[in-house]
């Protein structure tokens, strides 16, 4: 199987996009060099209006930054006690979500554009208005003589801001409280899970195996999940070195130090430190090459839903909507070890990937387990089955078979009445519509 190169920002985005600190730190910077620039053109402007003796325009440009001198003072004073508050009850809000679905809808806040833009935005005002504060001349009412600035440019691009701020709030509370809903977090998992599923290397059938093992390099780094891997230094240091390389654990896994990262076929590699660091190691999984990832997260929010504190089949039934949404696409696709070759054409590299069966299990054994005493929930499995093994394959079919084989047998053994197993086993994809 061949793949296709990773980008060599990839990883470097997704890196951005799970941190919280870096757009916003990124709007005070800019904050500061925009109020340096509008400080001088402010300044350009009152010496060109001091040279041609306009001081009447003058005069009245002193009026409106006087009369905005007290909005700019209540916007500083005010802004982070209102940032204060609305951050507070989004985190109350994300901490109810997390208990009710899964603590993984952290990562949706966190990854969230609106809520980076909105904290970026509110710093921003914040921290221009209070340089703007700076720019005022002291004295109840100064001589256009002798002024030497008026920050007219600055006080008009704070009021900007404080209007932007008012409507970014009103999108930001809106996204939150989307965040508080079933239906949108599953539609964001899903939407996430599809775009990484198309940004899998293709492969294709038929590739030959990498040989004999005949090196191992240990992971020598902290200990962590297995979050990503660089391809492209991989592929580069294995055709400097003529060899295969294959990665033992799988993207998702959880690897402790001296345990095998890479094995190396056809010749021998000193471990280095480039190899080492091709693997991005992490506390917890990202969908960033693991689309089963977002599989994972919707079958723990349908077995929390299924629990008998929670006992919600409705939610379960919207878990199983989305993963038949993401099956019956994964379906189509080439799955299994993915070969990366390099520019001759040679593979250098082979990860090992999650099959068809593999994504199968994942999406229905424990659900199967926890739907036997729920009618609303085994008829939408069996609907999801029906429906799959209308697109798959003969041999894509067989682990479908045998999941909807042991649904029969775990609602037979659960449903003592002959009517309420017939009730239970008909294929309805509302559940209970």
């Amino acid at each position: 199987m061949s793949g296709k190169r990773e980008r060599g920002g990839g990883r470097l985005r997704e890196d951005l996009r799970d941190s919280f600190w870096f757009v916003p730190a990124a709007g005070l910077v800019a904050s500061f060099v925009a109020w340096l620039g509008l400080s001088e053109v402010d300044t350009m402007i009152v010496s060109y209006l001091q040279e041609e003796g306009a001081y009447e325009e003058l005069g009245d440009l002193l009026s409106f930054a006087e009369d905005t001198r007290t909005v700019v003072t209540t916007v500083s004073s005010a802004m982070m006690t209102f940032i204060g508050v609305v951050f507070s009850i989004s985190l109350v809000a994300v901490q109810m979500a997390s208990g009710q679905l899964t603590p993984r809808v952290v990562r949706i806040f966190v990854r969230s554009r609106i809520s980076k833009l909105t904290l970026t935005v509110f710093l921003a005002t914040f921290a221009f208005s209070l340089l703007v504060l700076t720019s005022y001349e002291g004295g109840g009412d100064p001589d256009p003589r002798r002024v030497t600035s008026v920050p007219l440019l600055q006080s008009l691009v704070t009021l900007v801001l404080v209007g932007l701020s008012l409507l970014l709030f009103v999108a930001y509370v809106s996204s939150t409280l989307r965040l508080m809903q079933v239906g949108p977090v599953l539609d964001h998992i899903a939407r996430e899970s599809l775009r990484e599923l198309e940004r899998q290397p293709v492969t294709s059938a038929g590739a030959l195996s990498p040989g004999p093992v005949t090196a191992r390099v240990e992971h020598r780094g902290r200990a962590g999940v297995l979050r990503g891997v660089r391809v492209g230094p991989l592929v580069r240091e294995a055709r400097r070195r003529g060899v295969v390389l294959r990665l033992v654990p799988r993207v998702g896994d959880f690897v402790v130090p001296g345990t095998p990262l890479l094995t190396v076929h056809g010749g021998s590699v000193a471990p280095s430190r480039a190899l080492r660091r091709a693997a991005v190691m992490g506390v917890e999984r990202t969908l960033h090459q693991d689309p089963a990832f977002g599989l994972r997260q919707l079958s723990d929010i349908a077995l929390r839903a299924l629990s008998p504190a929670v006992n919600d089949p409705t939610t379960a039934v919207q878990c199983v909507d989305r993963m038949v949404q993401l099956l019956s696409v994964a379906v189509r696709l080439p799955l299994g070890p993915v070969h990366h070759r390099d520019r001759a054409g040679q593979v250098r590299l082979v990860l090992e990937a999650p099959g068809w069966t593999d994504l199968v299990d994942l999406s229905f054994e424990e659900i199967r387990r926890c739907a036997a005493g729920s009618p609303q929930v085994s008829r939408r499995l069996v609907a999801a089955l029906d429906d799959l093994l209308a697109l798959a394959a003969e041999e894509r079919g067989r682990p479908l078979l045998r999941h909807r084989a042991l649904l029969v047998e775990a609602v037979e053994r659960t449903v003592p009445e002959a009517a309420g197993r017939v009730f239970a086993l008909r294929p309805d994809r509302q559940g209970i519509g």
